[in-house]
């Protein structure tokens, strides 16, 4: 009898679905003269357009946005994938950029990576 009442608190009542952040698998920094070129690995479940990874942004240390890169639709049987971000002004000096994915039910991820800026 107990068993048979766990089983229906179990279905009546379900647990929410918790959803793992996008990854950053990798980054790969490319000066293009004044402006950077950034290209970004990502891993996440995708399940459809219901959910998926849709974007990731380069920020400076302060959390400030350099570029956005929208991802238009979900990469289901692509995993990892990558996209690059063309055009990024990394001011001079700057040691660092911060990658932060974005999904699209959870929204931003809490945690960036670091990536050095090569010089």
């Amino acid at each position: 009898m107990k068993r048979f009442f766990f089983v229906c608190l179990i279905t009546l009542c379900p647990l929410p679905a918790v959803a793992d952040d996008p990854q950053v698998v990798d980054v790969d920094l490319q000066n293009r003269g004044q402006t950077w070129t950034v290209h970004v690995t990502l891993a996440h479940p995708d399940t459809g357009w219901d959910h998926y990874a849709d974007g990731w942004e380069v920020r400076d240390e302060a959390g400030n946005s350099l570029g956005l890169r929208v991802l238009h639709h979900p990469h289901i049987e692509e995993q990892p994938f990558t996209r690059a971000l063309s055009g990024v002004e990394i001011p001079d000096g700057m040691q660092a950029v911060f990658i932060v994915p974005r999904c699209s039910v959870d929204g931003w991820a809490k945690t960036a990576t670091r990536v050095d800026v090569p010089r």
